[in-house]
């Protein structure tokens, strides 16, 4: 276009890819992209969570035209658009070169939920965002894959924190209209509408096609007229209601989401179920088995040779059970269907089919029914083999067919718009293609390639990134309860302190408050002026999970405290958005689980990219990761028999590691003011984790090792 002139038929054509990029998440882990959309409408953009569907219904099309009349933005959106469209149509992918087999026939990925992006409110924590991440480098690396997943109109929640402390729960109404969706339509442009059997109901659903680069997910949802209003309720909310919602919800998710594959045409090679919650699918695979003819026996071997299942749950009560009631009441219509006695088909969750007392076990049910199955890190490998060995009674607790895919991140995807032009800077656009290249980052990080200076300058950058955002949003917190002088959150936390971030979901195992053990040295530390610390906590808890919010407002407590105001925040409402700017403004991020409770964990993975250091138990990721060099691991590699005692020694730990190593290492300055030694630690955090612990290397796993056809391969 260089010295063309820019006619209407270019701006139409223009408009109408900037309308097809915006229905496409991809613009997700595209900072250029992002901009497009932020420049179009800063207001809207922050006030709708980010979201381009929304910038562009609240822009006229004049206005939209008028933009485009302008003949630098008119280049940078066609290029992006160019960008986009040869992302969607390169051929030349890892999936072409090492899984052309699944060309035809599409890894389905079954999940409750999907982290994609903070304007998608369908995910609660970890299980969605890992689920999300897995999603972005499916793409990348040109795997056939489709997901599927629910619609929820009122998210998760969005929280709210009192004026006393305690977390409240809000739940907006979200309209599909104005996010990244299309309604799912036939041929003939009627929306597909599927159904499935709820006690004894029949329930019609519809799905929401969300676009992820090259991958399509399927949003199953229930509120359509025609139906009871519990059943509409179904897809309300992310895990919300009693057992009965939660097993009408995984009915839907597993056999609906068949049923929905079915019925728009896709006929997957392999089924992948995230987590228990979707294990339902091997009962309509069954059935569907069953109708075609085939004895039981037979259909068992055939739906076992389609599924692969993935645990993250490493402690039992964490598992979906339910009783015959709930079961016979809810599933009684469909058993009927497969023309089976309903004590055998309840059998197959059960590790001991013939006892009619033991609980329908949905982990049991996956376990039963696929092919390979895997937890998601070497740990949790170890424990599930454990926990579910009475399932396999001839075979000795080490050889149970549980393996480990041990979790990753999506690099490009949490890669703030700083470090991505960083990197691109230093090491060339290609950067993103060596994801797994170790003696690419080995060499990346030589002070050769990057000074000190360079290295450090970045960090200054992200911490002062994260510090504005953070008074921003603790300003918002006050001016909503009334509070009079907000000004003074202009001088709440400083860019030039070691910056501790703790972020995740606010289960007590968590133990967010563990550096509060001994208040009185946590009080000396993070005060000394000296070497001052602070710390910016975020999270949210389970609103059914009172212990959990006891924590946060023991949290919200100590930051209110006169001694430790402005060293101590707690900022509201987590969501991906939080999540980003403190995974990339923290020096350090502290992670507390009680081991072996953390199944893996990735929210420590984000950091590196970012020039952070990791702080944790010996649990989930780090325990693979830690080499003495590249962090901080807190207490030992082994359990205590009592939860008091584990708390108390891994707490010691951590006072100790701060006061005597990292808080010293932090400040130890040369005389150009800049921690040479403690860069030295980042340089091998970033050479060690970012090729490792990221989901191009985890998908290519689970290419390699599950969803391509095994042959007499258990687990590895």
């Amino acid at each position: 276009m260089a010295g063309k002139k820019i006619t209407e038929k270019h701006i139409d054509a223009c408009i109408s890819d900037l309308h097809e990029l915006a229905h496409n998440i991809w613009w997700a882990w595209n900072p250029a992209a992002q901009e497009i959309f932020h420049e179009l409408s800063p207001f809207f953009w922050e006030h709708s969570f980010h979201n381009p569907v929304e910038v562009l219904n609240w822009i006229s099309g004049q206005e939209l035209r008028g933009r485009l009349e302008d003949k630098d933005f008119f280049l940078r959106v066609s290029s992006i658009c160019k960008e986009f469209q040869s992302y969607l149509t390169r051929r030349d992918t890892w999936a072409a070169r090492h899984a052309s087999s699944l060309k035809k026939r599409p890894v389905a990925y079954f999940s409750a939920e999907f982290g994609l992006h903070e304007c998608l409110h369908i995910y609660s924590g970890g299980l969605g965002i890992l689920a999300g991440d897995h999603t972005k480098s499916a793409s990348d690396l040109g795997i056939p894959f489709v997901g599927v997943s629910l619609f929820y109109r009122h998210g998760y929640f969005q929280q709210q924190i009192s004026t006393d402390g305690r977390q409240q729960e809000r739940y907006p109404d979200y309209d599909p209209a104005k996010l990244p969706l299309s309604l799912v339509k036939d041929k003939k442009g009627n929306p597909v509408i599927a159904s499935v059997e709820i006690a004894q109901a029949v329930v019609r659903f519809r799905a929401w096609l969300v676009k992820v680069g090259r991958v399509q997910i399927y949003l199953l949802d229930t509120n359509l007229p025609e139906n009871e209003q519990r059943f509409r309720d179904l897809t309300a909310h992310v895990y919300g209601g009693d057992q009965s919602n939660r097993i009408g919800q995984e009915i839907l998710l597993g056999i609906g989401g068949l049923r929905m594959l079915r019925a728009i045409g896709i006929s997957p090679s392999v089924f992948h179920m995230n987590e228990g919650h979707a294990a339902f699918l091997t009962l309509e695979l069954l059935r569907e088995q069953l109708a075609a003819g085939k004895q039981l026996n037979k259909a068992m071997e055939i739906v076992k040779s389609e599924c692969v299942f993935t645990t993250h749950t490493p402690v039992p009560a964490g598992h979906d059970r339910f009783d015959r009631g709930l079961m016979e009441g809810n599933l009684g219509k469909f058993i009927q269907s497969m023309n089976l006695p309903t004590d055998e088909v309840l059998g197959l969750g059960r590790i001991d089919p013939n006892n009619s007392q033991e609980a329908f076990t949905m982990t049991v049910l996956a376990l039963r029914f696929s092919r390979s199955a895997n937890g998601v890190s070497e740990l949790h490998g170890k424990v599930s083999r454990n926990m579910w060995k009475d399932l396999y009674p001839s075979l000795s607790e080490a050889e149970v067919p549980i393996g480990h895919v041990t979790n990753g991140i999506h690099t490009t995807g949490w890669a703030s718009p700083i470090a991505m032009d960083f990197w691109t800077k230093h090491l060339g656009h290609r950067w993103t293609t060596k994801l797994q290249d170790k003696k690419f980052w080995e060499k990346a990080v030589e002070s050769k390639a990057i000074s000190d200076r360079e290295l450090w300058g970045m960090r200054n950058r992200l911490r002062r990134r994260l510090i504005e955002f953070a008074r921003r949003r603790l300003r918002e917190q006050h001016l909503r309860h009334a509070g009079f002088d907000p000004g003074i959150f202009e001088s709440v936390l400083r860019p030039d302190v070691l910056t501790i971030g703790f972020a995740r979901r606010f289960a007590t195992y968590k133990r967010a408050p563990l550096l509060f053990r001994d208040f009185e040295w946590a009080l000396k530390t993070l005060s000394n002026a000296a070497m001052p610390v602070q710390i910016i906590f975020a999270g949210k808890a389970h609103p059914r999970d009172e212990a959990g919010k006891d924590f946060i407002q023991e949290i919200i407590n100590h930051s209110k405290d006169p001694r430790l105001f402005g060293r101590v925040v707690f900022i509201e409402n987590y969501d991906i958005e939080v999540a980003r700017y403190l995974i990339s403004g923290a020096d350090i991020w502290l992670n507390t689980p009680r081991r072996p409770m953390e199944a893996s964990g990735t929210s420590g993975e984000k950091i590196a990219i970012h020039g952070g250091i990791h702080f944790s138990t010996m649990d989930g990721w780090w325990r693979e990761a830690y080499d003495g060099r590249n962090g901080w691991k807190i207490g030992e590699d082994i359990t205590a028999g009592n939860e008091s005692v584990q708390d108390d020694l891994d707490a010691a730990s951590l006072r100790a590691l701060l006061e005597s190593k990292i808080i010293p290492l932090f400040y130890d300055r040369g005389r150009d003011n800049i921690p040479h030694n403690w860069l030295k630690i980042v340089r091998h955090a970033i050479s060690s984790i970012v090729p490792v612990y990221n989901t191009d290397r985890m998908v290519a796993e689970y290419v390699t090792k599950y969803y391509l056809p095994q042959k007499g391969k258990a687990r590895k």
